[in-house]
C-alpha cells in the first residue's frame, strides 16, 4: 500500500493503533501509591511518591489528574449529574450562553457575549469558524496510576458520527503523554450544510525525580471543513414560516448558496519547562526560585471557495467562477523568565517575550480607492508578569502584560481576590485591556468586490468588572459589568438589485466612536427534594447602554430542568431522567457571513421568543454514562416554525440523539 495514498486522518488512526500496544505492554503493573500527608506541586505530580505494588486494589479516581495550562488540576468525574447533561455536546461545554445551528459541527450563535482581557496581540479573525479549534489553553495534561481510556460518541444530524478518542498514561511517575483525536462528519438536514472536522492532538509531560525539572509539550493538528449555504433563500425561508406541508423535508428548501465551502485548517507546535535553581522544602516552609522557558509555532488558514459567484447575495465579485479567498497566518512566539514562591512572600513570575506574525494573502488588490496589501508582517517584544498569595483567609492573584516595542501597543491587566466562607466562597475582579483588533478586520482580500479592505484602527479598550458566588447550599451567582471603547465589529450590508429590492448580505468592518456598557448577571440554583426529584434552573439578565446597536443580545435567557434521579437493579444502574426547556427573549441576532467565517450585527430581523424543549434518559453503568435525548420536542406540536439560530437559519427540528461517555481503566 502506498502511504502517500492514505488519508492524513487514517495515518493518525494507524499510528495510535501502532503505539497503544507497545505503551499498553510497557506499562508497569504498579500503582503509584502516595502516603497520607501527600500534597501536590505545581505540576501536580505527588510530592513524596513512591512506587509500589498493590495487588487486587484499584486506585481512587481522585489520584486521575487532569491539569490546565494554568498548572490548575482537577481529577477525572465518572458521575452522572445535570452538569454532565449540559455538557454533553459538540463542545463538551454547557452551551447555555450560545444557541447552535441546525447541524453539528456548525457555528454557535452567542446568547450572551464574553470579551477576552488576556491578549496583547490580534488573532486571525474568522472567530465564528474557530469555536472548535483548539487553542493553547485548550489544552489538557495528565496524571494516571494507570491507562486511562476516555470515549465519547454522539449521533449527529441526518449522516454521520461523532467521535471523541482520548488515551493517556503515565509510563512511570515521572512522564506522561496522552493521544486523542475528534472527530465529526455530519450531513445535516438542509442543502449544502455538511460538515467534517478532526482535532489531533498529541501531549507529553515530564517531571525528574528530584522535582527541579519540568516539561510540557503538545502538537495538535487541525483541520475543518464546512460546506457553506448561507441560509435560505426568500421563497423558501417564507415557506419554512409559513409551515407549507411540502417543505417539512428541508432538502426541498433552496438555500442561497450551493456550491460554496469553507476550510480551517491549522499545526501547532508548543513547549514549555522550567528548572528549579534554589528550593527547600520541609513541614513548616517552603521556597522555590525557578528559570523558565516556553515556546511555539503556529501555522494555519482559512480558505472560502465556490464555484460560481452569486452576485445577487454576496455582491460583485473580480471573477465569475473558481473563486477562493486564502487567509494565512504563521506566527512564533519564544519566552523565557524566572519565578519565585516563597511560603510567606507569595509567588512571583516575571518574563520578556518575542513575538514574529506573517498574516495575509499571496496577491496585491488594486481598487480605485487604491491598492489593499498583501501581507502584515511584525515582531513584538513583550514583559508579562504574575503574582500570587495568601493574606489571612483571601486568595489573591494578577497577571499582566505590555508590548514593550514592536509594530502593535497592547497592554493587560487581571487582578481577582477570592475568599471561602462555610458555606459559599466569592470572588470578585477587576481587568483592563487595550488591544489592536483582530487581523481580519485590518486587512482582507477576497474575489468579491466588497469584502477586500486596509484599515488602521485604533485600539480597542475594555475595563470588566466580575464578582461571582459559588455555593451548593444557596445559589450561583455572576456579575459582570465591562465597559466598551473604539470597539470593533462586523456590520450588516445589503445588496440590493436595480429596482431597490433586497437580495443579499454582507459584512463590512467599523469601529464604534461611542462608550459600550454592558451588563450581564447569571444565577444558577439546583434545588432537590423527595430525594430522588430536582430542578435545575439558570437565569441571565442582559442590558446593553450604546449610541448605536452594535452589541445586541437578549434581555433574558432562561433554562429550567425537572428530573428524576434513582439507582435501580440493586444500585447498578443509575438513572437520571426528565425535560428541559430553554427560552431567550426576541432580538436582533446577530447574522453569519460565509466568507468571513464572522457573526455581524444586524438590526432588520428580530429573532428568538421561542421555547426549546428537550426530553432526555440518561443512566450510568459502572463507568459508562449512556444518554439519550429527543431535542426540540416541542417542534412537533408547534404552531409556527418561526424559530432561527441566525438571520435565514433554522435552528435544528425535532431530533432524536443518542450517546454515551465511556471510561475504562487498565
Amino acid at each position: 500500500m502506498n502511504l502517500e495514498s492514505v488519508p492524513f486522518f487514517m495515518k493518525r488512526l494507524l499510528f495510535l493503533l501502532f503505539l497503544m500496544p507497545l505503551v499498553l505492554f510497557s506499562q508497569e503493573r504498579e500503582i503509584f501509591e502516595q502516603n497520607g500527608t501527600g500534597t501536590y506541586d505545581n505540576l501536580n505530580n505527588p510530592t513524596n511518591e513512591k512506587e509500589v505494588s498493590v495487588k487486587g486494589e484499584k486506585p481512587p479516581i481522585t489520584d486521575y489528574l487532569i491539569i490546565t495550562q494554568k498548572r490548575d488540576t482537577t481529577h477525572l468525574d465518572t458521575t452522572l449529574t445535570m452538569a454532565k447533561d449540559f455538557k454533553f455536546n459538540f463542545f463538551r461545554k454547557d452551551d447555555f450562553e450560545y444557541i447552535p445551528f441546525h447541524n453539528v459541527g456548525q457555528p454557535y450563535n452567542q446568547l450572551g457575549k464574553s470579551f477576552d482581557l488576556d491578549l496583547l496581540s490580534p488573532r486571525m479573525g474568522s472567530q465564528a469558524r474557530h469555536q472548535n479549534y483548539y487553542e493553547i489553553d485548550d489544552i489538557l495534561d495528565y496524571y494516571v496510576p494507570t491507562p486511562l481510556t476516555d470515549l465519547y460518541f454522539k449521533t449527529v444530524v441526518n449522516q454521520g458520527q461523532q467521535l471523541e478518542a482520548l488515551f493517556t498514561s503515565n509510563l512511570s511517575p515521572q512522564f506522561n503523554f496522552s493521544i486523542s483525536y475528534k472527530g465529526v462528519r455530519s450531513a445535516g438536514d438542509y442543502i449544502n450544510t455538511l460538515t467534517s472536522s478532526g482535532n489531533f492532538k498529541f501531549t507529553s509531560n515530564y517531571t525528574s525525580k528530584n522535582k527541579r525539572y519540568r516539561l510540557r509539550v503538545h502538537t495538535v493538528f487541525q483541520d475543518h471543513f464546512n460546506e457553506e449555504n448561507g441560509g435560505l433563500e426568500a421563497a423558501s425561508l417564507q415557506g419554512f414560516i409559513d409551515d407549507t406541508e411540502d417543505l417539512s423535508n428541508r432538502g426541498r428548501l433552496e438555500p442561497n448558496l450551493t456550491d460554496a465551502e469553507s476550510t480551517l485548517d491549522g499545526k501547532r507546535f508548543y513547549i514549555d519547562h522550567d528548572y528549579e535553581l534554589i528550593g527547600d522544602k520541609d513541614s513548616t516552609s517552603y521556597y522555590s526560585g525557578r528559570i523558565y522557558n516556553k515556546a511555539y509555532y503556529e501555522d494555519k488558514f482559512y480558505r472560502y471557495s465556490q464555484d460560481t459567484a452569486d452576485e445577487d447575495f454576496l455582491g460583485e465579485s473580480y471573477i465569475s467562477t473558481n473563486l477562493e479567498d486564502k487567509t494565512n497566518l504563521e506566527e512564533g512566539m519564544i519566552e523565557a523568565g524566572a519565578s519565585y514562591e516563597h511560603h510567606l512572600l507569595g509567588y512571583y513570575k516575571a518574563g520578556v517575550a518575542r513575538h514574529k506574525y506573517n498574516y495575509g494573502y499571496d496577491r496585491l488588490i488594486n481598487q480605485a480607492s487604491g491598492v489593499i496589501n498583501n501581507r502584515l508582517i511584525g515582531e513584538l517584544y513583550q514583559f508579562k508578569a504574575e503574582f500570587a498569595k495568601r493574606v489571612g483567609k483571601f486568595d489573591i492573584t494578577a497577571n499582566g502584560g505590555v508590548n514593550i516595542t514592536g509594530d502593535l501597543d497592547g497592554q493587560f491587566i487581571n487582578s481577582q481576590a477570592s475568599y471561602k466562607f462555610k458555606d459559599f466562597d466569592v470572588k470578585a475582579g477587576i481587568a483592563i485591556s487595550s488591544r489592536a483588533p483582530d487581523f481580519i478586520y485590518t486587512l482582507h482580500q477576497s474575489d468579491y468586490i466588497n469584502y477586500n479592505w486596509q484599515n488602521n484602527f485604533n485600539n480597542t479598550e475594555k475595563q470588566e468588572f466580575n464578582f461571582r458566588i459559588n455555593s451548593e447550599k444557596f445559589l450561583n451567582a455572576q456579575v459582570t459589568f465591562t465597559t466598551l471603547q473604539d470597539h470593533v465589529y462586523f456590520s450588516q450590508n445589503l445588496v440590493v438589485d436595480t429596482d431597490g429590492n433586497t437580495t443579499g448580505y454582507n459584512a463590512t468592518p467599523i469601529q464604534t466612536t461611542g462608550d459600550i456598557t454592558y451588563l450581564k448577571i447569571k444565577v444558577n440554583k439546583d434545588i432537590k427534594f423527595l430525594r430522588k426529584f430536582g430542578l435545575d434552573n439558570t437565569i441571565m439578565y442582559q442590558n446593553v447602554t450604546q449610541t448605536d446597536d452594535v452589541i445586541n443580545v437578549p434581555d433574558f435567557t432562561a433554562r429550567s430542568t425537572f428530573y428524576y434521579k434513582n439507582r435501580l437493579f440493586k444500585n447498578a444502574l443509575l438513572l437520571q431522567t426528565g425535560i428541559t426547556a430553554k427560552y431567550f427573549t426576541k432580538y436582533y441576532m446577530d447574522g453569519y457571513d460565509p466568507v468571513l467565517g464572522e457573526f455581524y450585527s444586524q438590526n432588520t430581523d428580530e429573532l428568538g421568543g421561542f421555547p426549546m424543549v428537550d426530553l432526555f434518559v440518561n443512566a450510568k453503568i459502572r463507568q459508562t454514562r449512556i444518554f439519550f435525548k429527543l431535542e426540540h420536542a416541542n417542534q412537533l406540536f408547534a404552531s409556527n416554525t418561526d424559530y432561527f439560530s441566525a438571520p435565514r437559519n433554522p435552528y435544528r427540528d425535532f431530533t432524536i440523539r443518542f450517546g454515551l461517555v465511556w471510561n475504562f481503566f487498565l
